[in-house]
């Protein structure tokens, strides 16, 4: 009944207007609002605090559901299962009770600033410094590729409180939009996700008081590291849906295109491909699925993560790469869903970690 919900409500609410959005570089705010009075943003917040407490099965339907609508400049994945969890996990009871009502109601759209120009994959490599200033931090600082990073109002800014103590000296804040020193830059260009907003954020000289600190001091590595495996399943869950959708889509367009006189669903090429597709999408899936399980039973590991993320997405990509070839031309143009999620996909495997990244901790935990 969840599932139908939601896929319900995107095909009416934003699946007509996907198109200007990628025009206009964002996703209408309102839309945050919609899905707020329907439920659809951070499930798991507990009830004291505006949410229905749900396990993160409901934000997986979320995620899937907006992944198989091809709707890549909704930024709830980011908002629910990335951004959100942090305050629930790591704030106090006074950060609790201010932040996660309007997370669930739509009106407080949050970000989490770690990448910065110098430093991708690499955290203990960020150069934004928190200086203590009595009862006060200031910040300075850049970050960059920031996903919500035009319309978020609420910002965890990862930044170093210590900057000889290396991944022991990261430390997570809380930054409101229109925070003095804190602005925004332009919505930055992609290749595909065009109408999910991503920004550089700046900060210079910005003061937040100690109760703006999420969790302790120099504890930050240790949360984001604890966290990483949700938001990469979050990741394959966005890639498996895609691809399956994406799939179903040249399944329909084979058995219409003809070439040579006859459909191009009977060529044993296209058979043997969709065939091959297929059974890899279905393996990924019930990997995917057992991932989820665990995390339902706080036991999905880092290693284990990293290999869904792995595969997902390199299947995604390897995936919708060759529907496009059996679009043919069409698949080129972009107004075919294909030729979208060509380009959307591609950064699946950067972010999040490369995948490079979730090769190194995997074969790390081999040979430790």
């Amino acid at each position: 009944m969840f599932r139908t919900s939601v896929r319900k409500f995107l095909e009416t609410e934003a699946t007509p207007f996907h198109h200007q959005w990628e025009k206009d570089g964002h996703v209408d705010r309102q839309l945050w609002i919609k899905a707020g009075e329907q439920g659809f943003l951070s499930p798991t917040v507990p009830e004291e605090f505006g949410g229905v407490g749900a396990d993160f099965r409901y934000n997986a339907i979320v995620t899937e559901e907006v992944g198989y609508a091809g709707l890549t400049g909704i930024g709830w994945s980011l908002h629910s299962d990335i951004a959100v969890p942090y305050v629930v996990r790591y704030g106090t009871q006074a950060q609790k009770e201010q932040y996660l009502p309007g997370c669930v109601s739509g009106e407080t759209i949050m970000a989490i600033a770690m990448t910065e120009p110098g430093a991708g994959s690499d955290l203990q490599g960020i150069k934004t410094t928190a200086v203590k200033d009595g009862d006060d931090y200031i910040i300075n600082g850049s970050k960059t590729f920031i996903t919500n990073g035009q319309l978020a109002n609420l910002v965890i800014v990862v930044a170093k409180t210590d900057a000889s103590a290396g991944a022991k000296g990261i430390s997570l804040f809380l930054v409101e939009d229109g925070t003095p020193g804190f602005s925004k830059g332009t919505n930055l260009e992609k290749i595909g996700m065009k109408a999910q907003d991503t920004s550089e954020l700046f900060f210079q000289d910005v003061r937040v008081s100690k109760d703006q600190l999420l969790g302790e001091e120099g504890m930050g590595f240790v949360y984001l590291m604890q966290d990483l495996p949700q938001e990469r399943l979050s990741v394959s869950l966005t890639a498996v849906s895609n691809a399956t959708a994406t799939l179903e889509q040249t399944i329909n367009y084979v058995k219409e295109r003809k070439a040579f006189g006859k459909e191009i669903a009977t060529f044993q090429n296209t058979q043997f491909k969709l065939a091959e597709m297929e059974t890899e999408l279905t393996s990924c899936q019930v990997f995917l699925d057992r991932c989820l399980e665990l995390h339902v039973d706080e036991k999905l590991d880092s290693v284990t993560a990293a290999k869904i993320k792995l595969l997902s997405t390199d299947l995604q990509c390897k995936l919708i790469d060759e529907c496009l070839q059996l679009h043919g031309g069409y698949g080129f143009m972009w107004e075919y869903p294909v030729a979208r999620a060509f380009a959307d996909s591609r950064v699946q495997r950067i972010y999040a970690g490369t995948n490079e990244i979730m090769k190194l901790i995997i074969g790390r935990d081999l040979l430790k």
